[in-house]
């Protein structure tokens, strides 16, 4: 390492490092870092005097000016409650037409009730409420126990299938593993099936199976789902001449249901949403529904 010397350029003395020629000059820190450096340390000071700062055991300093965050956040949730009671006591207290009447309420009832369908139904759902394999879809007309919001706060508040002593019960039997059907029976029971809602889709099925599929769906299927295959909301049995489907419509989906059979379950939610939530979020949910063109 060679003797350190004075730059002739810049006026500062050298490291003495050199690495090809060039030389490490050894220059003082900046003013301006030590400026920060300071401000810094003076401003961590004067933070430790005035908020809470420094743990002690079971508790902490709290600061000249004895802030608390958990006093923040209960004054934040006292307003908010202050702020939330103007519009909830009228929603508790109107009635479900009388609050779709009310365009002020129905904004607060989509704001609320966006969140409140984040929150538990989308996981199954979708955040647009336009379901998939196995779940419904929630934002088009097609419902198993009825689309009107007071129909809607009874499956939400009881479930399907769920362990609510007031469940609704609802549940497809397994006509072919229960040896109830045979395989070439089910089979033309898939071909009527798919008849009722897309003609189109079994031109090219034989006249004789068709027939013989109605036969069978009249003896087996129609107390259910009517015999025009329309369902019956009072039974949770769907409408098979539509065009919305939970399992699937093409041949082998129907043929599994029919086949296996199917029971889905919609949890209740009386013990995890006060009465009010369950109020907003069935409305929410009916107020998708009717916006579904």
């Amino acid at each position: 390492m060679s003797v350190g010397e004075r730059d002739p350029h810049s006026g500062h003395m050298t490291t003495g490092h050199d690495w090809n020629g060039i030389k490490e000059l050894n220059r003082p820190v900046p003013k301006i870092i030590w400026l920060f450096l300071i401000a810094t340390f003076i401003f961590s000071v004067v933070y430790w005097i005035l908020m809470p700062a420094w743990p002690l055991g079971v508790t902490y300093t709290r600061g000249l000016l004895g802030l608390d965050q958990t006093d923040t956040l209960q004054a934040q949730l006292e307003e908010g409650a202050e702020r939330q009671s103007a519009w909830a006591s009228q929603i508790e207290e109107l009635s479900f037409d009388e609050i779709r009447q009310d365009t002020q309420l129905m904004d607060t009832v989509r704001d609320t009730g966006s969140t409140l369908f984040g929150d538990n139904c989308a996981v199954c759902h979708g955040t647009n409420g336009r379901g998939g394999p196995g779940y419904p879809n929630l934002s088009d007309q097609a419902w198993l126990w009825g689309g009107a919001p007071e129909e809607i706060q009874q499956t939400l508040r009881v479930g399907i299938n769920s362990d609510h002593p007031e469940s609704r019960i609802a549940e497809m039997l397994a006509f072919g593993e229960n040896n109830m059907l045979g395989r070439d029976e089910i089979r033309d029971v898939v071909t009527y099936v798919q008849s009722l809602s897309d003609p189109e889709a079994v031109a090219d099925r034989p006249q004789e199976a068709l027939a013989n599929g109605e036969e069978i769906f009249t003896a087996n299927c129609a107390s259910c789902h009517a015999e025009d295959g329309s369902g019956m909301t009072e039974l949770g049995a769907p409408d098979l001449t539509d065009n919305s489907w939970i399992y699937g419509s093409d041949r082998q989906s129907i043929y599994d249901t029919i086949f296996h059979g199917r029971q889905g379950v919609m949890p209740h939610w009386e013990a995890r949403l006060s009465p009010l939530e369950l109020k907003i979020l069935s409305l929410y949910v009916a107020d998708m529904s009717a916006g579904e063109d």
